[in-house]
């Protein structure tokens, strides 16, 4: 398994794979520093060419970099779960996407594709969480929740259920979001307030 990220996030996705009992791995960095990382070989991103049919995560925590990452590159994504985290047998877990320790999906919620479910998040039942979103540790979304792509839900953020949060959000830590949020919105409170917007992409 290749990790790309030699970085804090890089070394929680190790342990995820240790704990699942997954041994063979490397990383990968852009800029790396050594010849290993956390025990294990670390390559240059130009060597990635050498590993295509090796499995991969990625471990940026920027959304936006990531889905760019995923945009430049083309091999097999791997998807990491840490066997603490309950996931409903009724959920779908898109590709790439890494769950964390203590996690909780619900039943037939939606979870995209390289998506960060961080720890101790909590995702309940009929969520619809879209590609590249962050949700971060302690976040707890009740049911019928719906997050836009490369949207980000801060440390302790409380989100009611039935709500819509666009895309390229930014949901401030421990706000308590009780009413829909617009695209590119930067949200921070309780109850959250609009208080500025991301640049569009």
């Amino acid at each position: 398994m290749i990790i790309y990220g030699a970085s804090g996030h890089g070394k929680v996705i190790a342990e995820i794979l240790e704990e699942s009992g997954i041994s063979d791995i490397a990383f990968v960095d852009d800029q790396p520093v050594g010849e290993s990382f956390l025990g294990y070989p670390l390559h240059h991103t130009a060597e990635l060419d050498q590993l295509q049919k090796t499995p991969i995560i990625i471990a940026v925590g920027n959304n936006s970099i990531r889905k760019k990452l995923v945009g430049e590159l083309a091999p097999r994504f791997a998807t990491a779960k840490h066997p603490s985290a309950q996931i409903s047998k009724r959920s779908i877990i898109g590709e790439g996407t890494v769950i964390m320790a203590g996690v909780s999906v619900n039943s037939e919620s939606i979870i995209g594709r390289h998506v960060i479910l961080n720890t101790n998040c909590s995702i309940d039942h009929d969520c619809v969480i879209a590609d590249y979103v962050h949700v971060s540790p302690n976040a707890a979304l009740a049911g019928n929740v719906i997050v836009g792509e490369c949207t980000h839900i801060g440390i302790g953020a409380s989100v009611i259920q039935g709500i819509k949060i666009g895309k390229y959000v930014t949901v401030g830590a421990g706000a308590a979001i009780i009413e829909d949020i617009p695209d590119y919105a930067v949200v921070v409170g309780v109850p959250g307030k609009i208080i500025k917007y991301n640049p569009s992409v």
